[in-house]
């Protein structure tokens, strides 16, 4: 039976089990520092296989669309990042310094891969551009994130980046993505042939990692310091950022000229932000229980975006093209 489209999916069911285990049966111990050991391997295999399963041809084939890369570039990493210190003054009165920190590291998170190319095709865009244009965004998120998280999130939280932090990053993240690059030759095609071990690995180490961190958080105490209604004005809050992000792009690019193509692709992989990078990027950034803080907003962004963008790749996809003598104009029926 085909799963209704307003129902979580099969992800967002896991990391509801997961939360709910965090918080009745925390990993403590020596079993927590065992954990602990198995994420880190996870994030690196993760990283490893996304490297090996990143085409250059299929970057540089779309690479010259450079307006439409370079629009969905400044949203992910200018636009984002910029309306999280815009509107902390609105944030601070409705959410926790905590969360809001966490806000701000979603702010500097790069965009997604599978579900931006997945729903730029059923809205009928500009798909070989998508796939462009979300490999870059990952790319660069590996050496832009850390630096967007050091001006904003680190400085915002109270702490210094330590060099420690640098060489996790090197070794935990780009080495193991580099060694994927160099390997891709001779194994690119047996990881394309079988993407769901992408797949699990991708949503292990997402649940790996979200069980440690929730696991230390609730033994000090995490959901007596998080009342409900913070957890529901970040919801709001979140679901606010995607609207006008969405809606901004939107409109600039129906300005500027884009076609009706390259605005579903500008707006589906300029609003996405990646929770398999964010939880890695935390993981390797954020020590403690903070982490859980950390994760919060990305994981409720996440689980919103899939949700919203679904609707509006099947308003998108309504569109028909109508021949006209001698030109075929997109007309975009509106229900």
């Amino acid at each position: 039976m085909a799963r209704f489209r307003f129902l979580p999916d099969s992800m967002s069911m896991m990391l509801l089990t997961v939360l709910v285990a965090a918080s009745f049966f925390p990993a403590t111990g020596s079993i927590a520092v065992d954990l602990n050991s198995v994420t880190v391997l996870m994030i690196g295999l993760l990283f490893f296989l996304h490297g090996a399963r990143l085409s250059r041809a299929a970057l540089m084939a779309g690479a010259t669309h450079w307006r439409l890369h370079l629009a969905v570039l400044c949203c992910t990493f200018v636009m984002f990042p910029l309306m999280g210190l815009v509107l902390k003054p609105a944030l601070l009165k409705v959410l926790t310094p905590e969360l809001y920190v966490g806000i701000l590291f979603l702010c500097t998170l790069p965009s997604t891969v599978q579900s931006s190319i997945a729903f730029t095709s059923a809205a009928r865009g500009n798909v070989p551009a998508a796939i462009c244009s979300a490999s870059a965004s990952n790319l660069l998120g590996i050496f832009v994130t850390p630096v967007l998280v050091g001006l904003m999130v680190i400085s915002s939280a109270g702490s210094q980046a330590s060099p420690d932090a640098v060489l996790k990053i090197i070794y935990q993240l780009l080495l193991p993505f580099i060694a994927g690059q160099v390997l891709r030759q001779w194994i690119g095609a047996w990881v394309d042939r079988n993407k769901g071990l992408l797949k699990v690995v991708d949503q292990g180490s997402i649940l790996l990692v979200v069980y440690a961190a929730f696991s230390e958080a609730v033994e000090q105490g995490l959901w007596h310091q998080l009342p409900l209604i913070k957890i529901l004005s970040l919801v709001t809050v979140c679901g606010a950022m995607l609207a006008l992000v969405m809606g901004g792009m939107s409109w600039l690019c129906r300005r500027i000229g884009f076609s009706k193509e390259d605005e579903i692709t500008i707006v589906f992989c300029g609003s996405k932000k990646s929770l398999a990078f964010g939880v890695a990027m935390a993981k390797v950034l954020m020590a403690g229980s903070a982490i859980s803080m950390i994760l919060l907003p990305i994981m409720l962004f996440h689980q919103i975006q899939l949700l919203v963008c679904a609707m509006m790749a099947g308003r998108y996809a309504k569109r028909k093209e109508i021949a006209v003598p001698g030109l075929t104009a997109a007309v975009e029926l509106r229900s």
